[in-house]
């Protein structure tokens, strides 16, 4: 076949079929009578072959090798596409979401853009000044998205508090954000993610807080709780007192609780509940010390007859601090 009749089978044009043969990709079998190149069936095979190992990424340079290098390991290129492949797909994907967080900004001109753009490239700079210059800018000039994905990976405790301020006045869609830091496999992620809905306003963040309450990640829980508990919400109460027992921030669940236990219902059913804990046999001593300081904060009959009952306990650590307890309360 002549070189016309090549490209048109192949679908490889007739200059790129001259550059194959310039770089020894292809070589024609033979010439005719009048010098025109003729191609044969195995010439034809070989192109196809070219232009298949390029469609995948392969540079004619790799392609080379791998059509006439014996020693050539096809798996090794494969590696390598697959790797180069990934981080094409994953810039891109990151150009992508640049620019809907430019396009959410609704910008009016050029300008708009390129600010938006240079706040962009600060949130993600290496050094953390510039990270929290840039939080601490226009929260009305940086996307909720981006200020959303900054916190959950901020490691820098200034910075990430510059950031969920600005999450917390960025206006709506900032909750439902955070919330999918919740299911992330890094502890880091999750922690960050009830720490910033504990500081976000509006009623979307209580909500996702009580949801909190069953994470399977204690810390999530105990975060959701302390920000819960200081808003008032009984249904923490559970998990505070989990939090004494177990030594988790215990003296912030504790106050907590003396927070919730603002009238004589509320404070009889928390002290209850931490005498219940007392008296569980599964409630090894230092956590019994810890369940008998927790009812100092609690007002009301039922946590001082608690006390007195804990003054004759047989942990003589729990009994001192029941008897001192009572002293402070006026009723030892």
């Amino acid at each position: 076949m002549l070189i016309g009749e090549v490209a048109r089978r192949s679908g490889v044009s007739a200059r790129m079929l001259r550059h194959y043969e310039s770089l020894g990709l292809v070589r024609p079998s033979g010439r005719t009578g009048s010098g025109y190149r003729e191609y044969s069936g195995e010439d034809v095979r070989r192109i196809f072959h070219i232009e298949s190992l390029r469609a995948v990424g392969l540079s004619l340079r790799e392609v080379g090798r791998a059509l006439d290098d014996p020693g050539f390991a096809p798996a090794d290129l494969v590696d390598d596409l697959i790797r180069r492949t990934r981080e094409r797909i994953a810039a891109e994907t990151e150009l992508l979401i640049r620019l809907d967080r430019v396009h959410a900004t609704d910008p009016a001109g050029w300008e708009d853009v390129l600010q938006v753009l240079a706040l962009l490239r600060a949130l993600g700079s290496t050094s953390a000044g510039t990270r929290q210059r840039a939080a601490l800018a226009s929260v009305d000039e940086v996307p909720v998205e981006a200020l959303a994905e900054a916190v959950l990976g901020e490691g820098d405790p200034y910075v990430a508090g510059a950031l969920r301020w600005a999450l917390s006045r960025s206006g709506g869609g900032g909750a439902a954000l955070l919330a999918k830091g919740l299911g992330s496999p890094v502890a880091a992620v999750r922690e960050r993610a009830v720490r910033s809905l504990a500081e976000l306003p509006g009623a979307e963040a209580p909500a996702l807080l009580r949801d909190a309450l069953a994470h399977p990640d204690a810390v999530v829980r105990g975060r959701a709780a302390l920000a819960l508990g200081a808003q008032g919400e009984a249904g923490a109460v559970p998990t505070l007192v989990d939090m004494i027992v177990a030594g988790s921030n215990d003296t912030d669940a504790a106050d907590a609780l003396s927070v919730l236990a603002g009238d004589d219902a509320a404070a009889d059913r928390i002290a209850s509940l931490l005498v219940g804990r007392i008296g569980d046999r599964t409630t090894g001593p230092p956590a019994r010390g810890r369940l008998t300081q927790a009812l100092a904060g609690i007002p009301g009959a039922t946590a001082s007859r608690a006390l007195a009952d804990l003054v004759g306990d047989a942990d003589r650590a729990v009994a001192l601090t029941a008897a001192y307890l009572l002293r402070l309360r006026g009723d030892g």
